[in-house]
C-alpha cells in the first residue's frame, strides 16, 4: 500500500485518476507493479494514469491534484454502490476521466522527478458486469452465526458482491470484507432461497445519503 510509512521505498509509483460514476473522480496512488490491482480492489468503473515516479514525489503530486482540482482521495462504497445500476455509457464516462486528466497534467508544481503519462482511460464495467445491472433493494449490514445469504451473482465491484436473491428481494449488495474471520458452508436445498442476515432496505427513490450506515 502506498500509505505506509517507509519513505526510502525504492519502487517506482504511478498516481491515477478512478472514476466511480459521474462527477465521483478520487485521485491515488499505486506500485507500478501492482498494476490496476488497486483499482480493481476499490470497484473504479474507470480510471486512467497521470504520472510515474518515485514515491514521495507521487505523493506530493497526489496531494497536489486534491487541492487543484478538488478532488478526494477516498469516496464511501456506500455511494459508489448508489450509482451503479444508473452509470453514463462508456464514452461519456471516458470522456470525463479524459477532461480531468487534461486538467491535471497542465497544472505547474508537478514534482521535476513525476513523469506525466498520457491519458488512456481503462473501463472496468465488463469486468464487474456491470450492463444491465438492475439497482439494489437492500444492502447486508452484517454477517450472524448461522445466517444465510444465497443468490444468484450477476456483479462484482471491488468487495461489493451483488447478488440476485429468490423470493422477491431483489438484488442485496455483500460487502465481501464482512465475510474476514467466518467460517463459511454450502447452504442445503431448503436454504437456497434463504436470506436470514440483517439487511438495511434501500429506497428506491434517494440520493446516496440513504445509503450511508
Amino acid at each position: 500500500m502506498a500509505a505506509d510509512t517507509y519513505v526510502d521505498d525504492p519502487r517506482t509509483y504511478r498516481v491515477y485518476l478512478a472514476w466511480f460514476g459521474s462527477g465521483m473522480v478520487k485521485v491515488g496512488i499505486t506500485a507500478e507493479e501492482r498494476g490496476s490491482a488497486r483499482l480493481l480492489e476499490q470497484g473504479a468503473v474507470a480510471f486512467g494514469w497521470l504520472g510515474r515516479g518515485p514515491l514521495m514525489a507521487a505523493r506530493r503530486c497526489e496531494e497536489l491534484l486534491r487541492a487543484a482540482l478538488a478532488v478526494p482521495d477516498r469516496i464511501p462504497y456506500a455511494a459508489k454502490r448508489a450509482v451503479r445500476a444508473r452509470l453514463p455509457g462508456v464514452a461519456e464516462r471516458a470522456a470525463e476521466v479524459a477532461a480531468l486528466h487534461a486538467r491535471a497534467v497542465a497544472l505547474p508544481g508537478w514534482p521535476e522527478s513525476l513523469q506525466r503519462l498520457e491519458c488512456q482511460v481503462v473501463d472496468h464495467a465488463g469486468e464487474f458486469g456491470l450492463d444491465g445491472l438492475p439497482p439494489a433493494s437492500g444492502v447486508v449490514t452484517e454477517l450472524v452465526d448461522q445466517g444465510v445469504v444465497s443468490g444468484r451473482l450477476v456483479a462484482a465491484a471491488g468487495p461489493d458482491l451483488h447478488l440476485e436473491a429468490g423470493g422477491g428481494r431483489g438484488v442485496l449488495v455483500l460487502d465481501a470484507r464482512l465475510m474476514s474471520g467466518w467460517d463459511l458452508a454450502a447452504v442445503g436445498p431448503s436454504e437456497a432461497e434463504g436470506v436470514t442476515v440483517p439487511v438495511r432496505d434501500v429506497p428506491k427513490e434517494g440520493g446516496v445519503q440513504d445509503l450511508l450506515f
